[in-house]
């Protein structure tokens, strides 16, 4: 602690006019705080506009001596009772001891023993001598604790602000599996995550990214596991960052991703606490933003987000089907429409003759192509499906189903759409359902149009060069340097045991070669004993 008061006891040798120098408020244009307590304070009060939730308290320990302390936190984001407990109470039973002892029994205060025996009532402590410190800590929850004399102030841990609770949670649903589900508290998220990995390796770095918000942003990865490379790129990227505020994940995201001309994801995002841990334990690494429950992943890989939590949970030959069927909903959901159009419209003979006698009749008195009709559809789907999610909760389930059943029958009578195309539309919006990952889906979801435009003018060669253009834009894409579309191109044999299929959980013996270059052994193979009779 740097001071400038002299705290020897009753007989002082510093003479009035020394005093009276020393007391004069100090410029404080610069970042450094000054000796003066009433300077900072009004310093502090200009700053902050006067505004009425900082709570500031002046207390004066000596009246003799003159020695002044000062509390200042922000009501609302500061625990009241810890205030109360923990500094309020230290600062009473000192005053109270100087005026039952008396002058002559006990010396007058000195303020280093102020503030380690404030300190020691606290389990966070920081001291700091700059103002940019004093607001980000003021204005985060912390109490700042200043003395008159000194130029270094501390601030005490009371962040006590009210928040959501643990839930379960609302996106991604398991049959079996942790229910747990992140917070917006950036704390309880790296709590829950440390109460899973229990190795003192998994390190946490913390900066702030903002001008205005200050926004507690943690970078998380195993040391050891996780490649340098990778967690120093992230490092740069993090810090040139120039944003004035920084709300959600995405703001982060959306800042740090290779690509910004593509559909796709290029860093995976999810609110479960189970998904990132086993995600670390890859050698991946993990971005927390204080105030959303969404924590990123990167690098992220194009399996990764065809991947549930729950095939981990199950045994291997339960997840290997269901990620097949995974697999086949992309393909329903992305080429389903197109196909149809493509057969209906210029390969008929594909079609089994009474199937196709049928559909001619279906679409006799339908006035559109079948890529209007494809297209009146999905964005009336479309359109309910955005206004379900925005719905209040106990009406949008029921209308967005009612409207789906109501206008899909009625444009049918009508002789708009045929009864057909509303098949294969309700097919491929329930297929796009089955993916885990929401923005993977919105990707297929914005790729069918274009999709269906090639097909409605070329037929299955268009679906063709459509689907040949889409693979080589995936070939391309990078994410943070790892090829997306790896353990497939590049061709990975070794980390195909846990692409498409999944193999037991003792065959997996390896982490992803191109993530993780040096500790890439997970575990020894240790196959299932028999019992013998």
């Amino acid at each position: 602690m740097r001071h400038r008061r002299r705290s020897s006891h009753p007989v002082r040798s510093v003479d009035k006019e020394k005093e009276k120098t020393s007391s004069k408020p100090q410029s404080n244009s610069s970042d450094v705080l000054s000796a003066d307590l009433k300077s900072n304070l009004d310093y502090i009060r200009k700053t902050l506009g006067g505004s009425t939730d900082i709570m500031i308290r002046e207390i004066s320990l000596d009246e003799k001596d003159g020695l002044k302390v000062a509390v200042l936190y922000t009501d609302g984001l500061a625990d009241q009772n810890t205030i109360t407990e923990s500094i309020m109470k230290t600062l009473a039973r000192m005053v109270n001891s100087s005026k039952v002892a008396g002058r002559e029994q006990i010396p007058s205060f000195d303020g280093s023993q102020i503030l380690a025996e404030i300190s020691l009532q606290n389990k966070e402590i920081q001291n700091f001598s700059k103002y940019k410190t004093l607001f980000h800590s003021l204005l985060s929850g912390d109490t700042i604790f200043l003395v008159d004399g000194f130029e270094d102030g501390i601030a005490l841990g009371t962040r006590g602000w009210k928040d959501r609770g643990v839930t379960e949670t609302s996106v991604e649903n398991v049959v079996r599996g942790p229910r747990e589900a992140f917070t917006e508290s950036l704390r309880t998220n790296t709590a829950m995550i440390r109460r899973k990995i229990k190795d003192p390796n998994l390190w946490l770095e913390t900066r702030q990214i903002g001008r205005l918000t200050q926004t507690d942003v943690g970078l998380m990865y195993i040391n050891g596991i996780a490649n340098e490379k990778i967690v120093q790129e992230a490092r740069d990227r993090l810090d040139r960052i120039d944003i004035g505020s920084i709300l959600e994940s995405g703001y982060i995201e959306e800042a740090i991703q290779d690509e910004t001309m593509t559909p796709f994801p290029t860093i995976f995002n999810t609110e479960r606490p189970d998904v990132i841990a086993a995600e670390l334990l890859e050698g991946k690494i993990a971005i927390l933003v204080d105030g959303t429950p969404f924590v990123l992943v990167m690098p992220a890989l194009f399996v990764s987000f065809l991947h549930a939590a729950e095939d981990y949970y199950q045994r291997s030959d339960i997840s290997s089907f269901l990620r097949m069927l995974r697999y086949l909903s992309i393909f329903i959901s992305l080429l389903g429409p197109s196909l149809y159009i493509a057969v209906s419209t210029f390969h008929q003979e594909m079609l089994p003759t009474q199937l196709l006698f049928g559909l001619a009749a279906q679409r006799e008195q339908i006035p559109f192509p079948a890529f209007v009709e494809a297209v009146l559809m999905e964005v009336t789907f479309e359109i309910l499906r955005e206004a379900g999610l925005r719905l209040p909760k106990n009406i949008g389930s029921a209308i967005s189903i009612v409207g789906t059943l109501v206008i899909g029958q009625a444009a049918v009578e009508a002789g708009i759409i045929s009864a057909a195309m509303v098949i294969v539309v309700a097919i491929t919006a329930i297929s796009s359902f089955v993916l885990p990952a929401f923005n993977m889906s919105i990707a297929f979801r914005m790729l069918r149009f274009p999709l269906m435009a090639l097909a409605g003018s070329f037929g299955l060669y268009g679906i063709f060069i459509g689907a040949t253009t889409l693979i080589l834009h995936l070939c391309s894409l990078r994410s943070f340097g790892v090829p997306y579309m790896a353990p497939f191109a590049p061709l990975i044999p070794d980390d195909q045991k846990d692409a498409v299929l999944r193999l037991p959980q003792w065959m997996l013996m390896t982490r992803p070669r191109l993530i993780n270059k040096d500790n890439v052994t997970r575990r020894k193979s240790t196959p299932p004993q028999k019992s013998r009779k």
